[in-house]
């Protein structure tokens, strides 16, 4: 979903603000554990649980934070503070405990933006192997939201699009909508233009979270191609038409927990855990169904669909 899911920033200045505010609320200790997250997860300090600046990670960072307070740890919620490139660095430092990621957006965007890893076992054999001594990926869930480019179905028919190698020739008379930070990664216009040859004759830049605003563009044919994730409910519902990716520009984004290893002791990895092994693709769909199509408040959904899964009572 970036993906890559991924993500996004608002700017440097609110960049800048949201590292201030976080380790600010920190205090001065300058011991080894951190103040914002603890120790252990269970020493009666606050996990902190971070999310990104779009609905579906906002979601994700929900059901994270109450999935362990059904486990009794304290959680402090730190819910849209912008994009990889904000937030990553605050994981690694502690001042988030726990972050719900995207395994291949992580690693190509944070980690090492010239991994060649497309399926979930290499992307996670890479982090494992990469990520900083400070910081661990836990089990990778089989929900996966992925970025696209995606087009709709009367534009798809005009330039015979099936594929994103078929954008080659037309790309230039199309503009394409996406978050501010798509222009510049390899998963994202770089790639596009090094892996399909494709580049498009304007960039139409959004916040991530605009994923409403993309489709309306689309629709309304301002933007002739958008960056969608693939769980939108518009996609289905809209008829859209998202491009196959035959080359794997585009690599697995299992959500996936990204935490501060001092943060979580052994009963808030367990129940992080457990949730990856429930939460579906579907299960991710039919929740962004309820969030986005019937305006329902990100942490009703996330207590039903742990009542439904048995994750809590």
């Amino acid at each position: 979903m970036s993906s890559t899911t991924r993500g996004i920033h608002r700017g440097a200045a609110f960049g800048l603000i949201a590292a201030l505010s976080l380790t600010a609320c920190g205090g001065g200790d300058d011991s080894d554990s951190n103040p914002l997250t603890g120790d252990s997860g269970g020493s009666g300090k606050s996990i902190v649980v971070g999310s990104a600046n779009f609905p579906e990670n906002q979601l994700l960072g929900e059901i994270y934070a109450q999935a362990l307070e059904a486990k009794g740890l304290k959680v402090t919620r730190k819910f849209d503070i912008g994009a990889r490139e904000v937030y990553y660095d605050q994981v690694v430092k502690g001042g988030i405990g726990v972050f719900p990621e995207y395994n291949g957006a992580l690693l190509s965007v944070a980690v090492d933006k010239n991994s060649t890893a497309t399926s979930t076992e290499q992307v996670n054999a890479e982090l494992k192997a990469k990520l900083p001594s400070t910081v661990e990926i836990l089990d990778s869930a089989a929900a996966e939201d992925k970025d696209s480019v995606t087009v709709t179905a009367e534009t798809a028919a005009k330039y015979k699009l099936r594929t994103l190698a078929d954008l080659k020739p037309v790309a230039k008379d199309m503009t394409i909508g996406a978050g501010s930070e798509f222009k510049t990664r390899t998963q994202g216009g770089v790639g596009l233009k090094t892996v399909y040859g494709v580049e498009f004759g304007k960039f139409q830049p959004l916040d991530a979270g605009a994923q409403t605003t993309l489709v309306k563009l689309l629709k309304s044919n301002d933007v002739q191609a958008a960056n969608l994730y693939t769980t939108d409910p518009a996609i289905v519902e809209d008829k859209l038409v998202v491009l196959e990716d035959p080359k794997n520009l585009f690599s697995s984004q299992n959500v996936t927990p990204l935490v501060y290893k001092s943060a979580v002791n052994d009963t808030a990895k367990a129940a992080l855990n457990a949730l990856s092994a429930k939460l579906t693709t579907e299960d991710l769909l039919e929740m962004m169904k309820k969030l986005v199509n019937d305006k329902e408040d990100s942490s009703t959904v996330a207590k039903e669909w742990l009542t439904s899964t048995g994750l809590v009572s």
